[in-house]
C-alpha cells in the first residue's frame, strides 16, 4: 500500500515506519522537520508539512491509499491541550479533499478517566492525573471521529503505557473498551511495547474487523 505516516519522527512513529517499509509499503513521512527523520529507503519519502492545516496535508496525500497517525502532544498540568482534536480536524479534511479514506490513529487506554477505578494505586492516582489533558483532548478526538465521521474508515487503537522494546511474536489482545481486562475485570497489564502497537496499527489496515471502531490492545503475557 501506499501509506502516509504523520508523527514518523516520534519513538512510536520511527519503529511504525521501519515496520511498514519491511512490511513492503510505500512510506510519504510527513514532518515538521525532515532533518529529524534519519531512517533511509528507496520507498520512502520524508516531505515537510503542517498537522493542523488540511491544504498542507492534502498536497502529499493524493494518490495515498491509508494515513496512519502516530501524532503526541505534551500534557499541561494547569491547562487543557488541544493537539489531538486540531491535528484530527486536518487530517479528515485533507482526507475529504483528496479521496483517501483508510485511516489509523493511536490514544490510550482511559481516555475516558473514569475507567481506570480497577487501574493501580500509581496509574489511577498519580499517572492519570498528571496527564489527564492529555487523555481528555485524545478522547474529545475520539468522540470527533464517531460523531463527525462516519463517511471515513478509520480506526482508532488504545495501548496502554508505551516501552521501548523490540517487537515480539506474541499474541495480540483487544477489547472494544478503555482497556484489556483480564477474567475478574481488571486491567490485564500496565505496558506494551512501541514496536508491538505499530505491528497491530499496521495490521489494522486491511482487517475490517476495525472499521470505525475504537480498541485497547496489549500482548499477551
Amino acid at each position: 500500500m501506499k501509506v502516509s505516516v504523520l508523527g514518523a519522527t516520534g519513538q512510536t512513529g520511527e519503529t511504525l515506519v521501519t515496520q511498514a517499509l519491511e512490511d513492503g509499503h510505500e512510506v510519504t513521512a510527513l514532518v515538521r522537520n525532515v532533518s529529524k527523520l534519519t531512517i533511509q529507503h528507496e520507498r520512502l519519502k520524508v516531505v515537510e508539512a503542517n498537522v493542523f492545516s488540511s491544504d498542507s496535508l492534502a498536497e502529499h496525500f493524493r494518490g495515498q491509499d491509508a494515513v496512519i497517525s502516530c501524532l503526541g502532544f505534551p500534557y499541561k498540568m494547569f491547562s487543557s491541550i488541544s493537539g489531538y482534536t486540531d491535528s484530527m480536524t486536518a487530517i479528515v479534511g485533507a482526507m475529504r479533499q483528496t479521496g483517501v479514506n483508510r485511516m489509523v490513529t493511536m490514544t490510550s487506554w482511559y481516555t475516558d478517566t473514569s475507567s481506570s477505578q480497577n487501574a493501580s494505586f500509581f496509574v489511577r492516582n498519580l499517572l492519570i492525573p498528571l496527564i489527564k489533558s492529555v487523555l481528555t483532548n485524545m478522547y474529545e478526538m475520539e468522540k470527533y471521529l464517531e460523531k463527525e465521521c462516519s463517511d471515513l474508515n478509520w480506526t482508532v487503537v488504545r495501548p496502554p503505557g508505551l516501552q521501548n522494546t523490540p517487537v515480539t511474536d506474541k499474541q495480540i489482545l483487544t477489547h472494544e473498551g478503555y482497556f484489556v481486562p483480564d477474567e475478574k475485570g481488571y486491567p490485564i497489564t500496565n505496558t506494551v511495547s512501541r514496536a508491538d502497537v505499530s505491528r497491530f496499527m499496521l495490521s489494522t489496515l486491511n482487517d475490517n474487523r476495525w472499521t470505525r471502531k475504537i480498541v485497547a490492545m496489549c500482548c499477551k503475557m
